[in-house]
């Protein structure tokens, strides 16, 4: 919490020295992402649901709502939600197919993140474990200090894969059919490439421009390779997403790649004003969204309603 109170202040003082072009145009990229990223989510969910259809509008809505339950809730609750209002919205869906189709849509992130990690693995640039017990930070590397507490969550981790397995098996057949379903998409590799890949291109073109203009907007040196470098550390933190948006990771990395670059009172006031700029845009978005499609902001009350209905 001082990492957080700290950097809150160093943001505050660095107010006044905020380029608002550049910000303004970190944000149009920033919904220019958004926008790549649903319409290669609709792609994935129409190859699915061939026979129905899809509306990219209705998978923008509930996209963005997902982000924006994201910005504010840990452990990425906002998924839930998402899922919740697009089976809302496409007749006959199921959540192991929807759920499926997530998880064909970070594919591509995948291999380009790890692409990534690669690169700045090899250029030297990240701590290594001698170090990483050592960063500040308010989430995760709290595990890297306490072994006693990473066995605990091991050891659950591993009792509840298996409880979930053993419910599963008695569903295996018709749950294995959902799920095959949301992988649709993949079974023609000439539509994958040609209805997905160059959103999520798109995508990752963008959110590294958006970046490029956020460096710039806070007084970072604003080249490619510190964008990358921003990047692998959003990357990073948002691995183990204990606290939304992995804040307090990211500082920690991003206080140690920019170690010799620039001042640590600087970098901890672009952190802070690039998460809460994405934060409140996030959020603007999302629960505009929610308000739109369920008529309420009370969203887990109907999310836990239709969990109920549905055991």
């Amino acid at each position: 919490m001082d990492a957080l109170l700290r950097a809150a202040e160093s943001f505050v003082d660095y107010l006044g020295a905020i380029s608002w072009g550049a910000l303004a145009l970190a944000i149009v990229c920033h919904l220019a992402k958004v926008v790549a990223r649903t319409r290669s989510w609709r792609n994935i969910l129409a190859a699915s649901y061939p026979e129905t259809q899809v509306r990219w509008r209705s998978v923008f809505g509930a996209y963005v709502a997902g982000v924006g339950v994201n910005a504010v809730v840990p452990a990425r609750g906002g998924d839930v939600l998402k899922l919740f209002l697009i089976k809302r919205r496409i007749e006959g869906s199921s959540y192991p197919t929807l759920a499926a189709t997530l998880l064909v849509e970070t594919l591509f992130d995948i291999v380009v993140a790890s692409l990534l990690l690669i690169w700045a693995l090899q250029q030297g640039v990240l701590p290594g474990l001698d170090v990483v017990g050592s960063l500040p930070s308010i989430d995760w590397f709290y595990v890297f200090q306490n072994p006693t507490v990473a066995a605990i969550i091991g050891v659950a981790a591993l009792v509840l894969g298996f409880a979930v397995g053993v419910w599963a098996s008695r569903r295996i057949e018709a749950f294995s059919q959902r799920v095959s379903q949301g992988f649709a998409i993949l079974r023609s590799p000439a539509r994958y490439f040609r209805r997905v890949v160059p959103w999520q291109a798109l995508d990752w073109c963008l959110r590294l421009t958006a970046l490029f203009f956020f460096l710039h907007a806070f007084g970072l040196p604003a080249t490619a390779y510190n964008a990358f470098l921003v990047q692998v550390a959003e990357s990073l933190a948002t691995i183990a997403p204990l606290t939304p948006g992995g804040i307090g990771t990211e500082q920690a990395l991003l206080l140690y790649v920019f170690a010799d670059d620039a001042s640590r009172a600087a970098v901890l006031s672009f952190s802070i004003g690039l998460k809460l700029v994405l934060v409140a845009v996030n959020l603007v978005l999302g629960f505009t969204a929610i308000a739109l499609m369920l008529r309420t902001l009370r969203w887990r009350r109907l999310v836990d309603g239709e969990q109920i209905a549905t055991r």
